[in-house]
C-alpha cells in the first residue's frame, strides 16, 4: 500500500510558544509535522513588551522571542498552515481535523491553541478597535508617543504594558477595578515608583467615547458609584484571556474551558495531547508552555512507536 502523502505523524494546533516548541522536538525526532495556526504565529507572548523570565535569554520583547522560535522551526522544515480548526473526528486510529478552509489528517495531535484577549464588552469598544482601543501596547503603543494614554487591568500584562508606555507617553493612567494589583510585586513596585503613572483605584469602565478615534473613557467608581472621565488618545485593555477549545469536544474534557490533561499532557483520548495555556493548570508563562511542549512531543513519539 502506498503511503498517504497528506497524512502527518503529528499536527499541532496553535503557533504560540507551546506549538512552536512542540514542532521543534517532533521534527527533530523525524516526525512529519504540521502546525495549524488560526491568525498569526506567536500567541499571547508576541504581545508582551518584555520577557525577562525565560532562561538563557537577555530581556527582549515577546515578538523578538517568537521570531527566533519560528526561525528555528522553519530550519527543521516544519510547514505552517493558516486555518481555524472547527471540529475533530477520529476513525481507524487517524485524526481528521476539519478547518475553515481545508481538512487535515494525522496519526496524532497536540492541541496548543492558547487563549485570546478578554474584551470589556462596553459601548465603543468594537467601533474604536484600532482607532485608540488596543489589546497590545507593544504593537500599538509607539503610535501614541508624546500623548496621554490609559491601561485597564491589574495583572502582569497590564503592569508591563504601563511600564512600556511610560517610556514614550508623558502620562499613563492605570485603571483597576479594585484597590490592589494581581501582578508580581517587583513589577508593581516599578510601576508605583514611576512618576509618569497615575493609578485610578476601584473604577469600572462603562464606555469609550469617540466616532473615528478615541476621545475619552467613561468610568464609574465601584464603591461610591460616582462617574468620571479620562481624556486620552489610546487605551490598552489587559484583563485576561479566554480559551477556545470547544472544537475538540468530545475527545477532551474541559474545566472552565481549559483542557484537562495528566502530567504527561495526555488527554482522555489516546494520541491526543495538549500543551501550553490551553490546558488546565496553575501557572501560564512562556517557560511552562515550553516545558509542556517538550513533554507532549516526547509522549507523541512514544505513542506513535506503539502504533507502528
Amino acid at each position: 500500500m502506498q503511503p498517504n502523502p497528506n497524512l502527518y505523524d503529528v499536527i499541532i494546533v496553535g503557533g504560540g510558544p507551546a506549538g512552536l516548541a512542540s514542532a521543534i522536538s517532533t521534527s527533530r525526532n523525524n516526525l512529519k509535522t504540521l502546525i495549524i495556526e488560526k491568525t498569526a504565529v506567536g500567541g499571547q507572548i508576541a504581545d508582551s513588551p518584555l520577557v525577562e523570565n525565560y532562561p538563557s535569554q537577555e530581556p527582549q520583547s515577546g515578538l523578538e522571542l517568537i521570531d527566533k522560535m519560528q526561525a528555528q522551526v522553519e530550519r527543521f522544515g516544519v510547514k505552517i498552515e493558516f486555518d481555524e480548526i472547527k471540529s475533530l473526528e477520529r476513525a481507524d486510529g487517524i485524526f481528521h481535523l476539519h478547518g475553515e478552509y481545508a481538512d487535515y489528517q494525522s496519526r496524532s495531535v497536540i492541541i496548543a491553541s492558547g487563549v485570546e484577549h478578554r474584551h470589556l464588552n462596553i459601548e465603543g469598544e468594537e467601533r474604536l478597535l484600532g482607532h485608540g482601543v488596543s489589546y497590545c501596547a507593544l504593537c500599538d503603543g509607539p503610535f501614541y508617543q508624546g500623548q496621554d494614554v490609559a491601561v485597564i487591568g491589574d495583572g502582569n500584562s497590564a503592569v508591563q504594558y504601563a511600564l512600556l508606555l511610560t517610556k514614550y507617553c508623558p502620562k499613563v493612567h492605570v485603571c483597576t477595578l479594585f484597590d490592589h494589583f494581581f501582578a508580581d510585586k517587583v513589577l508593581v513596585d516599578k510601576l508605583l515608583e514611576n512618576k509618569n503613572v497615575v493609578w485610578h483605584k476601584n473604577v469600572a469602565s462603562t464606555s469609550f467615547l469617540g466616532i473615528d478615534e478615541l476621545k475619552a473613557i467613561n468610568f464609574v467608581n465601584s464603591i461610591t458609584q460616582a462617574p468620571f472621565s479620562l481624556e486620552v488618545k489610546a487605551v490598552f485593555v489587559a484583563i485576561g484571556q479566554i480559551p477556545h477549545n470547544e472544537a475538540f469536544l468530545p475527545f477532551v474534557d474541559l474545566k472552565d474551558g481549559y483542557i484537562l490533561t495528566d502530567e504527561t499532557m495526555k488527554t482522555k483520548t489516546p494520541g491526543l495531547f495538549a500543551a501550553g495555556d490551553c490546558r488546565n493548570k496553575e501557572v501560564r508563562q512562556v517557560a511552562t508552555a515550553i516545558g509542556d511542549a517538550a513533554t507532549a512531543a516526547l509522549m507523541v513519539s512514544r505513542y506513535l512507536d506503539t502504533q507502528s
